[in-house]
């Protein structure tokens, strides 16, 4: 069955490592924050200043004035620091970053990503997104397989207005973890009692498939 939610933010949180500092995206991505391991350091980065993002908040900790680059309310843990927008980018464009978690519309064979618009809907603007996979060597997309048509977003090439070409190197959906490398997508992991066959039929760019394809483990 496909990943919730959570689901997908679990998985992604068994990428981090001691001592990382992580960007993440709005949507699916920021709800990494609440699956960090027990006694792993993990430094969470948001492109308005700040560093040492904590867990969502309850209603009982939810602080109006302390927002992430999505104008999400967040916690900030001990040790948290906060500065400009400007010290926040350069953090970013410097290749500080160990890890970024983004979202997105759309991700191809070349490793290409559409995140930002769908033309002729409102948009807030693209945001830190084009900086973060200009800026960041390891960065995760995830998103959906397939749209709520059942068309495919793992494409040959991107349809959508472009994010960044030629650098996302794994993606996780709710059906499958994939890296991307030499043009195509090679199939990692399915999601529990998802079938191969499935995941081939609903990814329209190249695909590799290995004779056998784990299940990923919670």
């Amino acid at each position: 069955m496909a990943l919730s939610r959570e689901q997908l933010a679990q998985r992604v949180s068994q990428e981090l490592q001691d001592g990382f500092y992580v960007n993440l995206g709005i949507g699916i991505p920021t709800l990494v924050a609440n699956y960090i391991p027990d006694g792993m350091e993990v430094m969470l980065q948001s492109e308005n200043g700040l560093l040492g993002i904590g867990e969502f908040p309850t209603e009982e900790t939810i602080d109006a004035d302390l927002i992430n680059a999505g104008k999400q309310t967040v916690t900030a843990v001990a040790g948290a620091s906060f500065f400009s927008s400007a010290e926040s980018f350069a953090m970013i464009r410097g290749g500080h970053v160990d890890l970024t978690v983004l979202g997105a519309f759309e991700v191809d064979v070349n490793g290409s990503i559409a995140s930002w618009m769908i033309p002729g809907k409102l948009i807030k603007g693209m945001g830190g997104a084009m900086d973060l996979v200009a800026g960041a060597d390891n960065i995760i997309v995830t998103m959906m397989h397939a749209d709520k048509y059942g068309n495919s977003k793992l494409l040959p090439v991107c349809e959508l207005p472009l994010t960044g070409y030629g650098c996302i190197k794994r993606v996780l959906t709710d059906l499958a973890f994939l890296e991307i490398k030499d043009g195509t997508f090679h199939l990692l992991e399915r999601a529990p009692g998802v079938s191969v066959e499935e995941i081939v039929e609903k990814t329209a760019g190249k695909l590799v498939v290995p004779e056998h394809v784990p299940e990923m483990m919670f």
